[in-house]
Formats: C-alpha cells, structure tokens, sequence
C-alpha cells in the first residue's frame, strides 16, 4: 500500500483526506456559489494533488515523484471537490430560484411541476 500511495496510510489520511480535503471541498464549494463551469474543480484538484504531494514530502519524507501517488491523491481531491460542487449548487439553484426548482437530494433538484 505504501508503494502505491508514496508514503504511509497514517499520512495518507492526515495529509490528503483531512487537509487537502477539507481545501478541495472549500475550493468546490467557492466554485459553485460563483457560478463558475465545474470543470474548474478538477483543474484545481490536480493542482492541489501537486501541493499534497509537496506537503507529504516535505514534512513526512513521503516520495515526491510517486506518479501512483499523485493519481491518487488527484483523484480523490477531485472526487471530494466535485461533491461539493454538486451538493452547493443543487442547494444553490432550489434556494436561488425556489419558484422554479426544487430539491430532490443532496445531489439533485428539479423543475417544480416536473415528471
């Protein structure tokens, strides 16, 4: 699991899950309330992927060129953004335009009056 990530699961978690996951939740949720396209969440979670694979090597001796790792670590802050992303703007687009939509989810909403 180590090679696979570049570092340990310990600094897994604590670096990409709870640091970097909270800015990429942050990052998404600051892209969705500014109406900006949602292809801006994965361009910046790539780039945070290159920050947490700094951070982990700079403060835990994690490997900073691990290819595997930064997939990784890419993919999951991408994941975690888009999440945010779709979860502000379903509530963004139901409490903006209440006569219009309404919720169906976490994820969802829908025109009022629709199948």
């Amino acid at each position: 699991m180590e090679t696979l990530l570049g570092t340990s699961l310990s600094v897994f978690i604590g670096v990409t899950l709870l640091l970097m996951g909270f800015a990429a939740f942050m990052t998404g949720q600051a892209l969705a309330s500014t109406w900006r396209p949602m292809r801006q969440a994965l361009l910046y979670a790539f780039l945070m992927g290159l920050a947490d694979r700094f951070l982990t090597w700079g403060l835990f001796q994690g490997e900073l060129l691990s290819v595997s790792g930064y997939l990784i670590d890419s993919l999951v802050l991408a994941a975690i953004a888009l999440a945010a992303y779709r979860m502000t703007r379903a509530r963004r687009m139901a409490s903006q335009y209440p006569w219009i939509y309404e919720r169906t989810g976490l994820f969802s909403w829908r025109e009022k009056g629709g199948a």
